[in-house]
């Protein structure tokens, strides 16, 4: 699902609050006298309220495929992500809790990512291929995933020289950071940690179990740079070892 241009600037961090309630008039008293022939029959309403709902076609009967590419408002997508981060903040205790927040949310959007994508793929292909190595999946994080959630693919995707269970994909100008406002109290934090979510259920859904964070790495040129740091677990570096 990739997102269009979002018109307003929101700020995820600000305080909102509820519109006031509407005063309702109380009813007036009338003498008018009304002729029950002339009501409408309560068995005719529900039979035509019935048909109504039956015509309308249900969102879980929308064929995956059809739907591919569909848009889904960049400004929709920046307010219900603000809201996400506004009712986090109120419940949490700094900026951690925070981050581990977004990426249990984020994970729980992965897992539902992976399992549409898997289901493309069974659904179009004749002969549906698992990756079974740890590049060819990070590669399709990089591009498929980043793809179907952001409707672009990531910018690069690189290996820590020093330890060799730790991958970094790099996003030079991430979506979910595009229109958000951190004050600089907490310009520590990464509300990029909902996408590490994301790719953290995708790994493990593939049997690549790994910890995943997000961290800030702005640039000059890009001043919202995020870093998806990926480490592995033991056991997926011991079975690369064995399928070389």
């Amino acid at each position: 699902m990739a997102y269009t241009q979002p018109h307003p600037r929101l700020s995820v961090l600000s305080t909102s609050s509820l519109p006031p309630s509407a005063d309702y008039a109380s009813p007036t008293n009338s003498s008018t006298r009304f002729s029950l022939a002339s009501a409408p029959s309560l068995s005719n309403t529900l039979v035509g309220s019935t048909k109504a709902t039956s015509a309308r076609p249900s969102i879980y009967d929308r064929n995956l495929n059809k739907t591919r590419f569909t848009e889904v408002s960049g400004s929709a997508f920046a307010f219900l992500f603000s809201e996400m981060v506004q009712y986090t903040q109120k419940r949490v205790s700094g900026i951690g809790d925070l981050e581990r927040r977004l990426n249990t949310l984020g994970y729980r959007v992965g897992v539902r990512v992976l399992e549409m994508m898997m289901f493309r793929q069974e659904s179009s292909s004749k002969n549906p291929k698992r990756e079974t190595r740890l590049l060819p999946v990070l590669m399709l994080i990089h591009s498929q995933v980043w793809k179907a959630v952001f409707g672009k693919a990531a910018d690069a995707i690189e290996k820590s020289v020093e330890n060799a269970d730790e991958y970094m994909i790099i996003d030079n100008d991430p979506p979910i950071e595009r229109h958000i406002s951190v004050p600089r109290d907490m310009s520590q934090l990464s509300c990029s940690s909902f996408t590490a979510g994301i790719v953290e259920a995708v790994l493990d859904g593939l049997g690549f179990p790994a910890r995943v964070t997000a961290h800030n790495t702005p640039t000059t040129q890009y001043p919202t740079r995020s870093t998806i740091l990926i480490k592995l677990d033991k056991i997926v570096l011991e079975r690369e070892e064995l399928m070389k």
